[in-house]
């Protein structure tokens, strides 16, 4: 079972390190459920991608925006969001983690 907060640490200083800005972690994958630890340098972006079937972002530190022709969500630590359904992006505006969970076909 990985600690969420170590993990965390980890991959943000990973990210910090990284010419990237961002590192990456599976921590769980029991299909069709996956739960990604995803961390973010401050101005950092993932670009536009399509959702998943079902999705939802858990913020667990710093600040990001969800953004989507719907609209854009801007998310700080503590937060749960729905991921549309829809394609979508998301920018760190400040160092960033979240967690990802993903139900796949």
């Amino acid at each position: 079972m990985d600690d969420l907060n170590v993990t965390a640490e980890e991959h943000l200083t990973a990210a910090r390190a990284s010419a990237h800005g961002r590192s990456a972690h599976l921590v769980l994958q029991e299909p069709p459920l996956r739960q990604t630890v995803i961390a973010l340098t401050e101005g950092t972006a993932l670009d536009e991608h399509n959702a998943p079937p079902a999705a939802s972002l858990l913020v667990l530190r710093g600040g990001v925006r969800l953004t989507a022709a719907s609209g854009d969500a801007e998310l700080s630590a503590g937060t749960l969001h729905p991921i549309p359904q829809e394609r979508h992006g998301l920018l760190a505006l400040s160092d960033a983690v979240v967690l990802l969970t993903a139900v796949n076909d």
